[in-house]
């Protein structure tokens, strides 16, 4: 009996054993890789708020987003929720965000910095893209014309590399006045900074558009991410290491990304 309980003791051992080395194997080709933090760095003083598919920087000097920041994936883009077109002021915004008013009768669009079809996954969602914070004013030839062209890239983008980060936001140079009762500032320009990974390998690529006199193509507005940077003041992908940053945010990458 007792030779009984030993060997079958020692076969459990030699079972778990095996089990334990199996499991071993199959990590060792299925990695767990940690979620990248796309965010860009905190500006001080500028309240940052989390909503369920983007994440804002406000600028209440400016009343708007300095940056508005997302993750953007194959799926999301096929996802179709129908359009709420709910604009609405943003309560989240401790001294208060603009409100749809300060755009009516300007002649100016109430233009999404994370769009409504980046925002799909619920009916929800959707209507978190049409506030306020997430607005900036667009000229409606502008809105419709070359940045609807670049948000369709975008979501390309993401459907041909399955997940892209997604930064967008103004400039305030050149600036065209302001609108409204709450003085929402008009940009001259508008960006965006998007990153993903290729084989662990981080692309980036920037994009900078004028306001007014925007013609030809998106190639013709590439433009570095550490350019932006500079122009924007704000750090965008923090979270690479520093001498892969300087790398990736510094070339002239229209060739990496189908250009």
């Amino acid at each position: 009996m007792k030779s009984f309980i030993y060997f079958f003791l020692s076969f459990l051992l030699c079972k778990s054993r095996l089990l334990l080395l199996g499991g071993l194997f199959i990590f060792s080709f299925y990695p767990i890789y940690p979620q990248f933090n796309y965010l860009p760095a905190e500006m001080p003083g500028h309240q940052v708020v989390a909503y369920s598919q983007f994440t804002i920087s406000y600028n209440e000097a400016h009343e708007q987003a300095d940056w508005v920041a997302y993750e953007l994936n194959k799926d999301e883009t096929q996802m179709e929720t129908n359009r709420c077109n709910c604009f609405r002021k943003d309560d989240n915004i401790l001294f208060g965000s603009a409100v749809p008013d300060d755009y009516k009768n300007t002649g100016f669009d109430q233009g999404h910095l994370s769009p409504s079809e980046d925002n799909q996954l619920s009916p929800d969602n959707n209507r978190e893209s049409f506030l306020m914070s997430n607005m900036s004013p667009q000229l409606h030839r502008f809105n419709a014309g070359i940045w609807l062209d670049l948000e369709s890239w975008v979501r390309d983008k993401a459907i041909e590399y399955d997940t892209i980060y997604v930064v967008s936001g103004p400039l305030f140079i050149n600036t065209l006045g302001s609108l409204g009762n709450n003085e929402v500032t008009i940009p001259g320009y508008f960006y965006k900074a998007i990153l993903r990974f290729e084989n662990g390998s981080p692309k980036a690529i920037g994009f900078l558009i004028p306001q007014v006199g925007a013609t030809g193509v998106l190639k013709d507005y590439i433009l570095p991410v550490n350019a932006l940077e500079t122009l924007t003041e704000i750090d965008f992908f923090p979270e690479l290491n520093n001498s892969i940053e300087n790398v990736v945010e510094s070339k002239e990458s229209s060739t990496q990304w189908g250009f």
